[in-house]
């Protein structure tokens, strides 16, 4: 759809309104007419006559009284279709449902009933309509203690509050807000994946309560670790860690680490990861010379990022020393292969730092560290 179309967003001050808001202004979309629940009704008629598209957000999760259900849910979905019919306006219409519009209570039935006005719009004048029954979605914005159980753990997890869990087994499925924008941007240019008459969002993680709070707990125990989570592209736990990051409090964006330090410089453990090793900082300080060991299996990468140094090896069996000069001036990587013996001296005048890499996280029981003089 081209970038000038006019774009009627109700409930953009939402979780998923605040969400496509943002990427649509991301993308170079220009014309976005963004109407809250304060607005006037004349607003509401004015951006319905000329919005291009529409994406109808707007709803009510948890009113005071079950009748505001039908009032904010089917009645303003049936306004808003009558103020498309009355401009004679055939813009494609997007709609937010829920998979709880299966369900036989006051927030199901009254999602059915937009559902309905939806369709019988569309059938009525020949306009797109897309219409997603989402389950529970979750990401950064979303408001905790309110209708979703992964912005409250993640807030309790990340403010140091306890989770509760009721049932550990309780299985449901969630979404992750990026896959959900992705999936109402693509409706922009007719595209929709269906079950039906209704779109989905294609990417789909079914969990239970006991495995999804264990998972966001386990994130700031991972502060103390230094283990990263999974980070496989598409994981929920990759969604999940994004997501609990969101919900820090302004004064937890750090922590500290553990600096091994002596008259050397110091040596502090960074990152951990199950299946990619370590990564260190290494300080030193002029003249001192670092290493003088060897290993079997455990490979390591070093690359210096502040200061001069030189990096020397000599095969076991050997006693030519090769010798590699390094410089945060220039940054390049320095592989140190198994069966070499190996160190690294800072020859500068200043400090230098050096980031190391091990392929294993550091086992005391099971170092293959053995001290050799290069």
């Amino acid at each position: 759809m081209d970038l000038n179309t006019p774009i009627l967003i109700t409930g953009a001050g939402g979780f998923i309104g605040k969400n496509l808001v943002a990427t649509l202004k991301t993308a170079g979309y220009t014309d976005l007419m963004l109407f809250e629940r304060d607005d006037t009704p004349e607003t509401l008629a004015e951006y319905a006559a000329r919005a291009g598209f529409v994406f109808h957000l707007a709803g009510i999760n948890r009113p005071k009284d079950p009748s505001e259900f039908y009032a904010g849910n089917a009645g303003l979905t049936e306004t808003l279709l009558s103020l498309l019919d009355k401009a004679g306006n055939k813009a494609p219409v997007l709609v937010t449902s829920s998979t709880q519009a299966a369900l036989d209570n006051d927030y199901g039935k009254s999602k059915a009933q937009a559902e309905q006005a939806i369709f019988a719009h569309g059938k009525a004048t020949g306009a797109p309509v897309y219409v997603f029954r989402l389950p529970g979605v979750f990401g950064k914005w979303c408001r905790p203690n309110y209708n979703s159980v992964v912005a409250t753990f993640c807030h309790n997890s990340a403010n140091g509050l306890p989770l509760s869990v009721r049932d550990p087994e309780y299985r449901l499925p969630l979404v992750y807000i990026d896959d959900v924008v992705a999936s109402f941007v693509a409706a922009l240019d007719g595209n929709c994946t269906r079950e039906g008459d209704y779109c989905v969002v294609p990417v789909v993680h079914e969990t239970t309560l006991g495995h999804l709070a264990q998972t966001i707990e386990g994130f700031a125990k991972n502060r103390e670790t230094l283990d990263v989570p999974d980070q496989t592209p598409g994981s929920l736990e990759q969604k999940l860690y994004s997501t609990w990051l969101s919900y820090l409090p302004a004064d937890r964006f750090s922590y500290p680490l553990n600096m091994h330090c002596d008259n050397r410089g110091s040596f502090t453990e960074f990152l951990h990861t199950p299946a990619h090793g370590q990564v260190s900082i290494n300080i030193s300080k002029p003249g001192i010379v670092k290493g003088n060991h060897w290993h079997h299996s455990k490979n390591e990468k070093f690359l210096v990022v502040k200061g001069t140094g030189v990096i020397r090896f000599r095969a076991l069996d050997s006693t030519e020393v090769i010798e590699y000069h390094v410089s945060g001036d220039k940054l390049e990587v320095v592989d140190i292969p198994t069966g070499y013996t190996h160190n690294i001296e800072n020859v500068g005048q200043d400090d230098m730092v050096t980031v190391m890499w091990a392929n294993e996280v550091f086992d005391p029981d099971h170092p293959d560290t053995f001290f050799l003089p290069v």
